[in-house]
């Protein structure tokens, strides 16, 4: 099982001629409003990789609809709380070469309530996943939490705070963050990959896949190419990859195995429209041809 605590969000996504420049007003050609949310993402991902996921997270009473979505898409909803803040959501702006731009209203993500972590924790077992992502509150807890009772940690390093990543590394097994965030955390510490005390740590390079960093072979690094495709919207792109990760490792695959699936999944989402709603299942990825 994989246990997240995670953001659930609304996604208004706005087709837009260019990402507009400080002070420039454009006008969107398109506008369509999805499930989203890393850690919503990520559990989707998950489900639909084959996982068993239990989501913690939170909204207010405007966003039934996205558990409602969450439960649809497989996902384990029944420790989603119901609070008095406003649903998260997100305004994403994407041009036509799939680069997009994002800001994102925390809301009910930062109201996560602490009692929902025993029992939830109580369904989980030792050798089980814990993931989560600097988008929701009581992350540290939660993972301290599962260390002690035995599940392996992930974490995925976004929207990124070098400060974040510090408190976690200590309970980590994995850590997952962009090139971009990997500069930014070694410009903040002057600390690379091998130096964070962190078994496993990947860093994701777009288009050109991901590179592994992993205590076993001494830190050397290892490149695992993404397949080549023709991107139309780069949104949930990463969240795709880590949760099809997280299914892979879960399943007990070779994390080799496991980030070749995950790069194929990433590849895939690339070429949709949308986040949550539009994460292609395993057969999809299973029967994906490299070009």
């Amino acid at each position: 099982m994989i246990l997240n605590i995670g953001s659930i969000n609304a996604d208004f996504v706005y087709s837009v001629p260019r990402l507009p420049k400080p002070g420039e007003t454009l006008a969107a050609s398109g506008r369509a409003l999805y499930l989203g949310g890393k850690g919503a993402n990520m559990s989707v991902a998950a489900a639909r990789a084959g996982a068993h996921v239990l989501h913690l997270g939170a909204v207010g009473a405007d966003g039934r609809w996205a558990v409602e979505r969450l439960l649809e898409y497989g996902v384990d909803t029944r420790h989603v709380s119901e609070v008095a803040e406003p649903t998260a959501h997100a305004i994403i702006t994407v041009d036509p070469t799939g680069e997009n731009m994002i800001v994102i209203y925390p809301g009910a993500n930062h109201a996560i309530p602490e009692t929902g972590l025993n029992p939830a924790f109580a369904l989980a077992k030792p050798g089980d996943w814990f993931i989560t992502q600097n988008e929701t509150n009581l992350q540290e807890e939660a993972a301290i939490r599962a260390r002690s009772a035995g599940l392996r940690v992930a974490y995925a390093a976004a929207p990124f705070s070098a400060e974040a990543v510090e408190s976690m590394t200590p309970h980590l097994d994995l850590l997952v963050l962009n090139e971009v965030e990997m500069e930014q955390l070694r410009d903040a510490t002057g600390k690379q990959a091998g130096d964070l005390g962190v078994a496993q740590v990947i860093v994701t390079l777009g288009k050109r896949g991901c590179r592994l960093h992993d205590h076993a072979d001494g830190w050397k690094g290892r490149d695992f190419p993404a397949p080549p495709v023709d991107p139309v919207d780069t949104t949930g792109a990463g969240d795709t990859f880590t949760g099809y990760l997280m299914a892979g490792l879960d399943r007990g695959q070779p994390i080799a195995q496991a980030i070749g699936l995950a790069n194929q999944a990433a590849a895939l989402m690339v070429t949709r429209h949308g986040t949550a709603d539009v994460i292609p299942d395993l057969s999809e990825v299973q029967t994906m041809r490299r070009p």
